[in-house]
């Protein structure tokens, strides 16, 4: 029987997981299910989870400082309230909303929100890593097929960024007075095999500066060392883990989304819990989620 790193905490089944972020205030997690439209919270102490429901795809969400969220949805960025309901659309999506909508995002230490698009067609490879903050929408990186994985070092002095369909992950040197992201370079990068299809998908950083991904498709988290390296492996009860996260009172515990939809029967029979919320206990803490400034 394989043994699994990562144990159930909240079984959602999910079409696609995604966005976990952990708010120290409230003790709570929150994440996202993309196909299904909802904005999920739950307080792992109590065991209370809710489901918001809205009108469009929701890829990423981020807390905002003054309150309710900051998120990337098909038709372009919006303020959500503290319900988790459309409050007002900051910017349209600059790509077409018919087949590329937002998806991974994350805040950098100084308030922007760094989000990136995918290209569902997966043939024009023409989708983009943005930045939001006070001087509107700025294209960081394109001719992505699929953006996911941004995060940012304990330092604040490199950011990692990864295009899932190329299965590479790069990452940047990073000026957070500026914003601005450069000397871009492989940080990690691999080629499929017969037995296994894994791909990075969302990724986070421990207090160690430790890269961790999610492989999506090969049914495992990988952390890295700063420099590249592969330091361990820990297996997820399902094939398609999302993205990860650190949270708890100590930062010490680290959930991991998965996804559902469009996975095989046989896959689904083996892995039934595939699409739901898992977690597991780790030595080395994450590091505090910072919120969306709407002055940064």
């Amino acid at each position: 029987m394989t043994e699994f790193s990562f144990e159930l905490v909240l079984d959602t089944r999910c079409e696609l997981g995604e966005c976990p972020i952990w708010s120290a205030a409230e003790q709570a997690l929150y994440f996202v299910d993309i196909k299904r439209r909802r904005l999920h919270r739950f307080e792992p102490a109590s065991e209370q989870h809710n489901a918001f429901g809205l009108p469009e795809e929701i890829g990423c969400v981020a807390l905002a400082k003054d309150g309710g969220f900051v998120a990337g949805l098909r038709s372009g960025i919006w303020r959500l309230d503290e319900a988790g309901q459309c409050a007002a659309m900051m910017v349209e999506n600059p790509e077409n909303p018919a087949d590329h909508r937002f998806n991974d995002g994350r805040v950098d230490p100084a308030g922007r929100f760094f989000l990136g698009t995918l290209d569902e067609t997966k043939e024009a490879s023409d989708a983009g890593l943005y930045r939001y903050d006070s001087r509107g929408l700025a294209l960081i990186a394109g001719g992505l097929i699929t953006s996911n994985g941004v995060a940012f070092s304990p330092d604040g002095r490199r950011m990692y960024h990864s295009d899932t369909p190329r299965r590479t992950i790069y990452c940047y040197d990073y000026d957070v007075a500026t914003g601005e992201p450069t000397n871009r370079r492989v940080f990690a990068q691999w080629e499929a095999s017969a037995d296994d299809l894994g791909r990075p998908d969302g990724g986070t950083v421990d207090a160690e500066g430790c890269y961790w991904s999610a492989l999506y498709e090969g049914g495992r988290v990988r952390r890295y060392s700063p420099d590249g390296a592969v330091l361990a492996e820990y297996r997820v009860p399902a094939m398609c883990p999302t993205m990860v996260s650190f949270g708890g009172e100590d930062l010490r515990t680290l959930y991991v989304t998965t996804a559902r939809g469009g996975r095989p029967d046989g896959e689904l029979a083996a892995l039934p819990h595939s699409g739901s919320l898992f977690a597991m206990r780790v030595e080395t803490p994450g590091l505090p989620e910072p919120m969306f400034d709407f002055e940064s």
